[in-house]
C-alpha cells in the first residue's frame, strides 16, 4: 500500500506522486483509488488501489539502479522483428511491464533503428512515450532535471 506523498511508476505512463487517497463509488460499490500526479505527461490519474499489483503499479528505482539502466542504454542492441507491426506489439508489451531495464531496452533498441532508419509513425510514439517514462523516473529516482536525464540517456545509446 502506498501513501500520500510516496513515489510511484503507473505503467505506460511513468512516474508521478501520490497525492490523495480516496473513496470513490464505481458501480454501487465503494472503492479506494490512489491519485497520482504524472508532472511529465502532465495528467493526473485514479489508479484502484485494489488493481494495483494487477496493472504493474509500483514504487521507484532506487538511485543505486541508476547504473543498471545506464548499462542496458548502452547494451547491445537485439534483434527485433523486421515486421513493424509486429515489432510495435512487442514493445508495447515490454513496456506494459512496468520493469525500468524492460523501457530502457525498448528506448535503446528504437532509438538506434530511427538512426539506421526512420521509424514508422506509430513507433516514433512509442519511442517518446518510452523516453517520457523512463526520463520522469529517473528524474525522481535521482533527483535530476529532466533535461539532465535526457543528456543522460541520449549520450549513453
Amino acid at each position: 500500500m502506498f501513501n500520500i506523498g510516496d513515489k510511484i511508476v503507473y505503467p505506460m505512463y511513468g512516474a508521478g506522486v501520490v497525492t490523495d487517497i480516496v473513496e470513490r463509488d464505481f458501480l454501487g460499490e465503494m472503492r479506494r483509488y490512489y491519485c497520482v500526479s504524472l508532472p511529465y505527461c502532465r495528467m493526473d490519474a485514479s489508479v484502484p488501489v485494489d488493481n494495483c499489483d494487477k496493472l504493474g503499479v509500483r514504487d521507484i528505482i532506487d538511485q543505486s539502479k541508476i547504473s543498471e539502466v545506464i548499462e542496458v542504454l548502452g547494451g547491445e542492441t537485439e534483434a527485433m522483428n523486421p515486421n513493424w507491426n509486429k515489432r510495435y506489439r512487442e514493445n508495447t508489451e515490454r513496456m506494459q511491464t512496468g520493469d525500468v531495464l524492460e523501457v530502457a531496452a525498448v528506448v535503446r533498441n528504437l532509438t538506434r533503428t530511427d538512426r539506421k532508419k526512420p521509424l514508422s509513425t506509430g513507433e516514433k510514439k512509442l519511442l517518446n512515450t518510452a523516453k517520457q517514462i523512463l526520463v520522469s523516473e529517473l528524474v525522481y529516482s535521482g533527483g535530476y532535471t529532466p533535461e539532465e536525464v535526457e543528456e543522460m540517456v541520449e549520450s549513453s545509446i
